[in-house]
């Protein structure tokens, strides 16, 4: 596996829940905008090419993330269909490639490398997870002999699986080589006719591929979907500064 590693953000989201008129990724995070942070972190790492997925009215979000490329996602289709909209920026990258929400704004490098760090090992797909105080309505990752079976919905999973406080964080890292093929057999046959990032695992499995999980803390991908969310971030990002 190549130590190349390059990034694709999902930035898409509007503020509604926010009650505010600027795209969520902007919402100002400590003085600055919120999808300024896992940028500056990617930066520091060095990483090869930044991607931000934003809305068709993004420009706001385009500004911001210059030089570093952007791309439209048309169609509000899923997050799985979001990151199929950076295929042709990602074309022949055959690296690392990290899948991250810019309304998850403070997992470290440090993180973001470990899960880079495992495809090395052979798999295809890695996960990051984190075991919250409470388990909630998160997905639950299924994890067997060191490898990643399943991702099952809250909704969807069994008194079992529903003990199991290892959670889906959303966050992902791919093998270059196979993402987009992956991502590409993702169906929607469901409720809301959306293609899910989330099924890139049984894709990958049943392509015969390996898939794993790192862990990291519930606080470092903690997201903002409202301003009382983003207030508890800026503590986080605070208490890690040693203010």
């Amino acid at each position: 596996m190549s130590e190349q590693i390059a990034a694709v953000i999902l930035g898409a989201g509007k503020g509604t829940r926010m009650k505010s008129d600027l795209p969520k990724v902007m919402m100002p995070l400590c003085g600055k905008p919120m999808i300024r942070h896992p940028i500056d972190t990617l930066e520091e790492m060095g990483v090869e090419k930044i991607v931000v997925v934003t809305a068709p009215d993004g420009e706001l979000v385009r500004r911001e993330v210059a030089p570093h490329q952007s791309c439209i996602q048309e169609k509000q289709l899923g997050t799985g269909h979001a990151v199929l909209s950076a295929k042709e920026q990602m074309q022949g990258f055959a690296g690392a490639v990290l899948v991250i929400f810019g309304d998850n704004p403070i997992i470290t490098k440090e993180t973001y490398k470990m899960a880079a760090d495992k495809l090395k090992e052979g798999y295809a797909v890695v996960v990051l997870g984190f075991r919250p105080e409470d388990p909630a309505r998160y997905g639950r990752l299924i994890v067997e002999d060191g490898e990643l079976r399943k991702i099952v919905e809250f909704k969807d999973a069994t008194d079992a699986e529903k003990a199991i406080n290892l959670c889906n964080s959303g966050c992902m890292c791919f093998d270059g080589r196979r993402m987009f093929e992956i991502l590409e057999q993702i169906g929607n046959e469901n409720a809301a006719g959306e293609y899910y990032l989330t099924d890139a695992v049984a894709v990958a499995r049943k392509m015969g591929l390996k898939c794993a999980v790192v862990e990291c803390s519930a606080e470092e991908v903690a997201g903002a979907n409202t301003r009382e969310e983003l207030a508890l971030l800026e503590s986080f990002l605070n208490k890690r500064k040693g203010k």
